[in-house]
């Protein structure tokens, strides 16, 4: 068990590093990690997940406001919609059976795969068929359309354990008039509510396992940390390149190796 619990905390401590080098979220390739690399059951990895996104994005979301780079209003409508989402979306996942939840996690990810592909390698492209709203969505619309959007994202997180940021962000760009700077970090916002209250769902069934979420939190800190510190070194190819492909493995492996 200890040198289980050793070789856990170095893969996660190696994925820490690669998460904070290319900047993005990951959690789907943690999920991934412990269910097929250390058999860890997906109800129990995907409690993992949102519990050590809840603490991660947290830091970045503050970060972000003090860089007058999240839009309050916008951010605290939709994450009250995630939040009731994701609470909702971790009863269903618990009421769903470990080989189809797997499935569907991986779909998740390679979906998420697409439009990260989309609006990073397929910019233009995507300006041209998707008209981004140029002013900020407010007043009564900003509820009408910010609360359900939240809710929606909210379910998806809680029942698959991802970060949804993808979607998050496109839809902030497109239907609320975010830019692109303040969606990164208002999505950040987002986030948390979502996380915490989909954590919360899984720990009312019992499925967040404490060793194994203190072990993980601390090693994907740790590793995140210095990673970090390397990604002004990485060639702007090389990052966008595995910002795309950590959620395509994740979700290959999910699917092919369930």
């Amino acid at each position: 068990m200890g040198r289980e619990n050793a070789m856990l905390f170095l893969s996660m401590l190696l994925m820490g590093g690669i998460i904070g080098f290319v900047g993005a979220g990951g959690s789907g390739v943690i999920i991934t990690l412990l269910v097929v690399g250390f058999g860890v059951p997906i109800h129990q990895a995907l409690a993992v997940a949102l519990g050590s996104m809840a603490f991660t994005t947290l830091s970045g979301a503050i970060s972000h406001y003090r860089e007058r780079e999240v839009i309050p209003l916008t951010g605290a409508v939709l994450g009250t919609g995630g939040l009731v989402g994701a609470l909702i979306g971790a009863v269903l996942s618990n009421h769903m059976q470990a080989p189809n939840l797997s499935l569907f996690t991986g779909v998740m990810l390679l979906s998420s795969a697409c439009l990260l592909y989309l609006r990073i390698y397929q910019a233009e492209w995507l300006g041209r068929h998707i008209a981004v709203r140029e002013e900020l969505l407010t007043g009564r619309r900003l509820y009408l359309y910010g609360l359900p959007v939240g809710f929606v994202c909210g379910v998806l997180s809680g029942a698959f354990g991802i970060g949804s940021a993808a979607y998050i962000q496109i839809a902030l760009m497109v239907v609320f008039g975010v830019p692109l700077l303040q969606a990164i970090g208002t999505t950040m916002m987002i986030i948390v509510p979502i996380s915490i209250s989909g954590g919360i769902g899984y720990v009312l069934y019992g499925q967040l396992e404490p060793l194994l979420f203190i072990q993980t939190l601390m090693a994907l800190s740790v590793g995140s940390f210095f990673g970090a510190k390397l990604t002004h070194l990485a060639p702007l190819p090389v990052l966008r390149f595995w910002i795309v492909a950590l959620p395509t493995i994740g979700g290959s492996i999910m699917i092919f190796f369930r």
